[in-house]
Formats: C-alpha cells, sequence, structure tokens
C-alpha cells in the first residue's frame, strides 16, 4: 500500500492506504457502520431517551426555584432583611444553597 502524509499546526499524520474503495460504499465510512450500538439505541430508545431527559430536567429546574424560593421566605419568618431590600442573609441559608446546587 501507498503511505499519506496530512500536516497540521501541530500534528502530522501517517495514513497507508491498504485497498481501493467503492466510494457508494456506505460502510467504509469512517469506519463507521449503520449497525453500530449507537444508531440501534437511537433509532429504537431515541424519543424515549429525550423524554425522560426533558422530564428530569424539568424535575430538577422546578426542585430548584421551590428550594430557593423556601429558603427566602424562613429568612423573612426568621426576621432577616429581604433579598429585595438588601439583606444577603439567605447565603447563610442551606436550604436556598441546596436550591442553588440543584
Amino acid at each position: 500500500g501507498s503511505l499519506l502524509v496530512l500536516s497540521c499546526l501541530s500534528h502530522r499524520v501517517v495514513c497507508q492506504v491498504i485497498s481501493d474503495a467503492d466510494p457508494a460504499d456506505s460502510v467504509l465510512d469512517n469506519g463507521t457502520s449503520d449497525n453500530s450500538w449507537v444508531t440501534r439505541l437511537e433509532s429504537n430508545y431515541g424519543f424515549y431517551i429525550g423524554l425522560g431527559l426533558a422530564v428530569f430536567s424539568s424535575f430538577l429546574i422546578g426542585s430548584s426555584v421551590i428550594l430557593k424560593k423556601k429558603g427566602l421566605l424562613r429568612l423573612v419568618e426568621n426576621g432577616g432583611t429581604r433579598a429585595g431590600d438588601g439583606g444577603h442573609g439567605y447565603l447563610k441559608d442551606w436550604l436556598w444553597w441546596a436550591g442553588l446546587l440543584t
């Protein structure tokens, strides 16, 4: 086979051509084929994976808002200065931090 040298800014690649290939052959497209497990997984379960991710992210975002709001309301009940009035007492509340990190 013949050697093919490709150079880029900081990389140099040497490829060896083993045999001729038909360009219309889809199996030899970058060494991938339509029978790979990723393609089969996406075609069979792609909708359900996307739906599950959407529901899970919605749950996380909603719980984050609820936890932060509960932390702010608890601060007001204890007599702290509201965040809108320039208070920073919510930064000491673990519930607000749990909502932020969710």
